[in-house]
């Protein structure tokens, strides 16, 4: 089997517009969470959300690609841009023929069924825009970066709730693997931060009013955030003979299926999952030292996560760092894995594991380093990413330094 390495990625969240803007956000603990800015805000119990401010699309499209490109296209196609460009390839002959794209997403087109339905039900329109389906089929970000990149290779969208990008990336890793395809391109990207969106997620009594503290006693739900990350998957002798930048090697991967609960978490379902990742990777779990947790501030998640994790490792569980960085992002939804993934990238390359911010009170049932308020320099070798959903999907990446 072929070895696969990362060797461009790209972002826009409510950390940063690029990669370089988020890394400097973890490593400085900064928050991304504020006041949202949305219509009819109001309205909604719940306003506050990651949300990616002084954004402006028409500074980035132009008219006619703005008809075609739901919020999260947009998100989808600025970061591949930049990924694709550290990356240092461009696409044609035999390697636009293999590589392609897989892509994570939750909601897809959500702003746009909202903007949609409030035209027919509020405002009594009897037509809508004639790119209304294409511009919100979950498919359409990963159609377009295929389109704007000369990718002809497979190309396909995965819906797992908040677990969307874990299982994307981890398709892609598999084909470049398996020597299906020499570069796919993935990631996530969500906009779920209109009324509609934080109304539906209001109905689950599951929202925080003021702040994300994953692990903290005092935590008292999530917060919703925004945004994408995309990254290049590479054969590593094709990134090699080119003389690419090598940022990380991706080295295993797993899924499980808890078969229990649609909203309630399994630990089972969690630690079959991380142990898949472990025996995919062909490592010895003494040698992780990072876990980006799925983490999202909500009890039932935050205790589950956490006896999983000292479960699959027993004594080592307290010689590890896990953080969320959903307390700085918010909770991206199908996006999240991937703006996560940056967080992992940083660790094994810079050396820095970002934190846990909004960490008040130790709980005894999140007994475990949660590199608390403030990032920590310290050698990581290897790290797993995990992402746990609703339906029961968990998906967890091992990532490896090089």
């Amino acid at each position: 089997m072929a070895r696969v390495v990362i060797t461009g990625q790209g972002t826009i969240n409510a950390l940063g517009k690029t990669v370089p803007e988020t890394l400097e956000a973890f490593r400085e603990g900064r928050c991304g969470i504020g006041p949202l800015d949305i219509r009819d805000v109001e309205r909604l119990a719940i306003q506050i959300g990651g949300q990616v401010h002084d954004y402006d699309p028409n500074a980035q499209f132009n008219r006619q690609q703005i008809a075609l490109y739901d919020k999260y296209t947009q998100f989808t196609l600025i970061a591949a841009q930049e990924a694709i460009a550290q990356a240092g390839l461009s696409f044609s002959g035999d390697l636009a023929a293999r590589s392609g794209v897989v892509l994570g997403t939750a909601g897809g087109g959500m702003n746009t069924q909202d903007e949609n339905y409030r035209a027919v039900y509020e405002e009594g329109k009897n037509r809508v825009h004639p790119f209304v389906v294409p511009k919100l089929m979950n498919n359409a970000a990963a159609s377009h970066v295929s389109m704007q990149h000369n990718l002809k290779g497979p190309t396909f969208t995965v819906a797992t709730a908040c677990a969307s990008s874990n299982h994307a990336m981890g398709q892609a890793f598999q084909m470049v693997r398996s020597g299906l395809a020499p570069v796919m391109i993935t990631g996530g990207s969500e906009s779920m931060l209109c009324f509609g969106g934080v109304k539906a997620w209001e109905g689950l009594r599951v929202m925080s009013k003021d702040a994300c503290r994953p692990f903290s006693a005092n935590r008292n739900g999530m917060v919703q955030g925004e945004g994408a990350a995309i990254f290049v998957f590479e054969e590593y002798e094709h990134a090699k003979a080119r003389g690419a930048e090598i940022l990380a090697e991706v080295v295993g991967f797993a899924m499980s299926s808890d078969a229990g609960d649609i909203v309630m978490p399994s630990k089972q379902g969690a630690s079959r999952a991380m142990e898949g990742a472990i025996r995919d990777a062909g490592i010895a779990k003494m040698d992780v030292g990072y876990i980006n947790a799925h983490g999202t501030g909500t009890a039932a998640n935050d205790k589950t996560e956490c006896a999983a994790v000292a479960d699959v490792f027993g004594a080592h569980a307290d010689r590890l760092m896990i953080s969320s960085t959903k307390s700085m992002h918010g909770h991206a939804i199908g996006g999240t894995g991937a703006i996560e993934l940056l967080a992992c990238i940083m660790a094994l390359k810079d050396g820095v594991v970002a934190p846990t911010i909004n960490y008040d009170e130790p709980d005894p049932e999140c007994a475990l380093d949660v590199v608390p308020n403030e990032a920590r320099e310290a050698k990581v070798e290897v790290a797993l990413s995990n992402a746990f959903a609703f339906g029961g999907l968990n998906a967890v990446l091992a990532l490896r330094a090089v």
